[in-house]
């Protein structure tokens, strides 16, 4: 078998896809937590000024 007929195979293709889904996913979910840190990061720090 040689590389172009690998190419063009519908195995491989499936996998590209899922390789993108699962980056879109990584991708997003780092987003979702860095901005969701911060939040939390400000809200410790007004709660641990009104303790002050």
């Amino acid at each position: 078998m040689n590389i172009i007929e690998r190419f063009n195979k519908k195995q491989g293709q499936g996998l590209v896809e899922y390789a993108l889904i699962l980056g879109l996913i990584a991708v997003v979910t780092a987003a979702v937590i860095v901005g969701l840190g911060t939040k939390t990061s400000n809200k410790l720090t007004a709660v641990s000024a009104q303790l002050n």
